[in-house]
């Protein structure tokens, strides 16, 4: 039986068709024998092209099944993960997501975890993302018998965690990182060989955890983080293969300082039976340096290009995870919107706020010195980048956020004829512990080094880290199957959503003629995909005078609040160019005291004009619950509790939230 919800269950709460379960007493079940991949319901109805050979999955159904994943994991063998105290590695982090106690704090006086932790429900995927960059670094510095172990830049990397992982995060906060030649050696040779052995790792514990039997219980992707950081702003990617027909080697932000060079050269590496794609997160830190065209020249040819390149490479991207909120940001003066509270859940960047922030600041000595600089944030000017968003300095790109961003798209696509920010979306822990999917308010235990303790949490640290930061969300797909390509293509397609940590199950179908009835019929699911289009996909356009109608439906998480509302998301160009958003309540209220388990809506939008581009997705509220540093301030001694537990300086509710992959219309040209 799958992990998230039993296929019975599912039926009555999604509202569609699904295949048996597997029998326990089902020799199928238990075979470990590869079969064809062309064996199965698959492939008489070609909704999955296999790439892999395997037994096919008992639990299949056409009208796709609800899979949670986290995509976003670091373990030991990430140069800046908490992991490197416990120890766990990538095999661990796939026990963790399968439902295994792994390895945790607090340590002994001799640095060993002696603490364990558990998911509290196990995974249905997941992809382990260690930074490309620093692999062969790492293991240098950190195997006795390599030729750089006794090196002073080792003895000083291994003096102190903080202290290596400065050492080492330096290089990719440049423009133009190289390898530091004392440890890699003049031409960087000796890190690229020495990064082998833990790649090799990494993709061998991938294949491990992979369920290749028809029980289809998890699946594990080979993949890595792409670790750009130019002028301390966010420019990071998750790469995710296929299948295991992956490259030698991951292509680093060192080897492709540019998402444009990134692609280019996974298209060289990744070849034959591989294939890949890029998930971008925490574009709220990345002062506009995830905004297409950064990085070449700007003719329309070249715009063209590469907004064709990323349309097939980079479909999807992370809207939420433990480094805050990317979906909108108020106060953005390009855009024509009314506020929205929900913006502000777990946001670390404000419009208009004025923020302090550490810097490095050099002596009159010429020693380097820790200072602090104060500046009020604002929007950038057209075709600028801003720097130090990593540290919440800087300027507010529309492309910061899928909102605004998805905007800039829709405007370019019309001048241009292809969408450079056509994304859907899906979350993420970003855990630096090995913990997949602990993303629990009422438990969590951490994801960086520094947050071991209630205490330690409720601290203030890096801007993302302590206070400032959250346990993370989940990764959604809708998939035929829980199998590497179902999944893989779900995400090609952006049948994908994300929560900000409940399992929270949306469905969302845009089409012409959807009817009154559709809520309360057994076959939504069917009659969504027969006459419509779901998440991520295009709407055609329809005849004269018609509205698009929209059928919105999700499901409570059991383990969690009740549903508040459901909330339509529009964005949508003008005659004269103007960028527009709409948040319209179309489910349930925002009244104190109501909550439902289901909520579902039919809805016609009366304001629309065929004659502009726009999009929209689904947002799904849960009422109110206690935020997890209310938890930790209710598990620390009265007279021990922070100033942050009674100030009111952060809240101590917040509204748990899904978003779907947006659905586009496009005028007819």
């Amino acid at each position: 039986m799958r992990s998230t919800i039993g296929c019975a269950l599912l039926c009555a709460l999604i509202l569609s068709g699904c295949s048996r379960e597997p029998d326990a007493g089902d020799p199928a079940q238990t075979s470990t024998e590869p079969a064809p991949a062309v064996q199965g319901s698959a492939a008489t109805d070609g909704l999955v092209s296999y790439t892999e050979t395997r037994t096919p999955c008992a639990d299949y159904t056409p009208d796709r099944m609800p899979l949670f994943g986290d995509v976003h994991v670091h373990t030991s063998f990430s140069f800046d993960a908490a992991a490197n105290s416990t120890g766990a590695t990538p095999s661990d982090a796939h026990r963790f997501a399968r439902g295994e106690p792994i390895p945790f704090w607090p340590l002994d006086e001799a640095g060993k975890p002696i603490g364990s932790i558990t998911i509290d429900r196990p995974l249905d995927f997941l992809a382990v993302t260690d930074h490309a960059e620093f692999l062969g670094e790492r293991a240098l510095c950190r195997t006795p018998d390599s030729p750089s172990y006794g090196s002073a830049f080792c003895t000083q990397y291994r003096s102190d965690q903080l202290v290596g992982m400065r050492m080492l995060g330096t290089v990719i906060t440049t423009e133009t990182p190289a390898r530091v030649p004392e440890l890699c050696g003049a031409d960087g040779s000796l890190c690229r060989e020495w990064a082998q052995g833990p790649w090799q790792r990494i993709v061998a514990a991938a294949e491990e955890a992979y369920d290749r039997s028809s029980a289809c219980e998890f699946t594990s992707f080979v993949a890595y983080e792409y670790t750009g950081t130019p002028g301390t702003s966010n420019l990071h990617r998750n790469v995710i293969f296929r299948n295991g027909d992956v490259p030698d080697g991951p292509v680093s932000y060192i080897d492709a300082p540019a998402d444009n060079l990134l692609w280019n050269q996974l298209d060289v590496a990744c070849t034959g039976g591989c294939d890949y794609l890029t998930i971008p997160h925490n574009s709220n830190l990345a002062n506009g340096r995830m905004a297409p065209y950064t990085a070449i020249d700007q003719t329309p040819e070249a715009r063209r290009a590469y907004a064709d390149h990323r349309l097939k490479r980079e479909p999807i991207m992370e809207i939420f995870q433990h480094k805050g909120g990317s979906e909108c940001v108020n106060g953005l003066g390009s855009i024509l919107s009314q506020p929205d509270e929900l913006c502000d859940v777990e946001q670390v960047r404000f419009m208009g706020r004025e923020e302090t922030f550490a810097v490095t600041v050099r002596q009159a000595d010429g020693s380097i010195g820790a200072g602090q600089r104060t500046e009020v944030t604002v929007e950038c000017e057209p075709g600028e980048v801003g720097a130090s968003g990593m540290l919440g300095a800087g300027c507010v790109d529309k492309t910061d956020f899928i909102r605004s961003g998805l905007l800039v798209g829709l405007a370019e696509e019309a001048e241009l004829g292809s969408n450079p920010v056509k994304l859907g979306m899906i979350a993420s822990t970003d855990t630096h512990a090995a913990t997949p999917g602990a993303a629990s308010e009422t438990n969590w235990a951490g994801h960086v080094t520094g947050e071991s303790t209630p205490l330690e949490r409720l601290q203030p640290g890096l801007l993302t880290s302590g206070i400032d930061g959250n346990p993370g969300g989940l990764a959604g797909v809708w998939a035929v199957e829980n199998s590497r390509d179902a999944i893989f293509e779900a995400m090609q397609r952006r049948e994908v959503f994300g929560t900000s940590g409940p399992r929270i199950v949306p469905r969302f179908f845009a089409g012409w003629g959807f009817t009154d009835d559709l809520c309360g019929s057994q076959d939504l699911a069917a009659r969504g995909y027969a006459q419509g289009v779901p998440m991520g996909g295009d709407l055609p356009t329809g005849s004269a005078g018609a509205r698009p109608t929209f059928v919105a439906y999700a499901v409570r998480d059991p383990a969690s609040a009740q549903l508040e509302r459901l909330q339509l998301v529009k964005g949508w160009i003008d005659a004269q160019g103007g960028q527009h958003a709409d948040v319209i309540d179309i489910a349930g209220s925002a009244q104190a005291g109501a909550g439902h388990d289901s909520l579902c809506a039919v809805y016609s939008d009366e304001g629309f004009d065929a004659t502009q581009p726009a999009y929209y997705y689904l947002r799904v509220v849960e009422n109110a619950t206690p935020r997890w540093s209310a938890h930790d301030c209710a598990r620390v001694p009265e007279a021990q509790r922070p100033a942050v537990c009674t100030d009111g300086s952060y809240p101590s509710e917040i509204h748990e939230m899904a978003w779907t992959s947006p659905i586009w219309y496009r005028p007819k040209s």
